[in-house]
């Protein structure tokens, strides 16, 4: 006896009717009927009284109806009854990632993967901070690490890091140089990557460059560093980039960072999350718990 003999015996005990019976299980009537046949002799129990009209349970097979249901109600309850068994299931929590995220912040978000591994899934989803804070508006998101500052109703930030910036200049005019002022960049145009793709941050940077003196600007339609560093390095142009990537141009001899003598920019990066979905009764609530205890650490 297998499991599809007591299944095909509850359909057509439910409709008493093997035809009925057979289209609920997607199958054709003889079939049917041999399967029940194979039951009854497997049990020496007639299970049904039928003819061409009429189809009825006798006694055995109403004494095997409710033991059927039970066996099966119990078989198809086993994934179910498994997962119990193993806890509470796993959620997939995406988490937004800014680029050029700082190596501290991806450390840490790896120790809030680690400590929510057994109820979250946590996975990164990269992107800029504009989308990712409306990801995180809509639901998509579970929190996002974003540039700040960012203002958006019902969402809840918390500040992690300051990052210095510095001018990035082409290595020619500027190495063996230990800072640079904004009026030595009067004649230079400044560069900056695809609209979108900086933080609301360098609005502000370009009132102060202005104010400075500095008028030529050009708004690549690439939102990638590298490409930006290339055009820095043919000279004539400059952009501001974290002061940390001066690690990253040692040794490539087309570009250097710099920091500012008479200008302070610094990048504030911070996490963002819902804050409907952090309280005590959201779905979020061990999650972003979790993930404010490892970032603070």
């Amino acid at each position: 006896m297998e499991i599809f003999h007591l299944r095909y015996f509850v359909a057509v005990a439910e409709n008493l009717s093997f035809s009925r019976a057979a289209r609920q299980l997607h199958m054709a009537t003889s079939p049917l009927s041999q399967r029940i046949r194979d039951l009854e002799r497997e049990l020496d129990q007639r299970l049904f009284d039928r003819d061409s009209h009429h189809v009825a349970l006798t006694r055995a097979g109403t004494a095997l109806l409710p033991i059927a249901k039970d066996i099966l109600g119990r078989f198809d309850d086993i994934p179910w009854q498994l997962r119990r068994a193993l806890g509470p299931e796993r959620r997939a929590a995406y988490v937004g990632v800014v680029p050029a995220l700082h190596p501290r912040l991806r450390e840490r978000l790896a120790q809030v993967e680690a400590r929510c591994a057994e109820e979250y899934d946590v996975k990164r989803w990269p992107g800029n901070s504009g989308n990712l804070l409306n990801a995180v508006q809509r639901g998509d998101l579970a929190m996002a690490l974003v540039h700040l500052p960012v203002h958006a109703e019902g969402i809840e930030v918390l500040e992690l890091l300051h990052e210095p910036l510095g001018a990035l200049l082409p290595a020619a005019a500027f190495r063996g140089r230990r800072a640079v002022s904004l009026s030595e960049l009067t004649d230079y145009t400044y560069v900056t990557s695809a609209p979108g793709t900086l933080p609301t941050y360098f609005d502000q940077i370009k009132v102060r460059l202005k104010a400075a003196g500095i008028h030529k600007e050009v708004n690549l339609n690439i939102g990638d560093y590298a490409s930006v560093r290339e055009i820095v390095a043919n000279g004539s142009v400059f952009a501001i980039t974290l002061l940390s990537a001066g690690d990253r141009e040692e040794g490539e001899g087309g570009s250097v960072v710099l920091p500012f003598q008479d200008f302070s920019p610094a990048m504030a990066t911070g996490l963002v999350w819902r804050r409907d979905r952090a309280e005590p009764d959201g779905d979020l609530h061990g999650l972003v718990r979790e993930a404010a205890a490892a970032f603070l650490a």
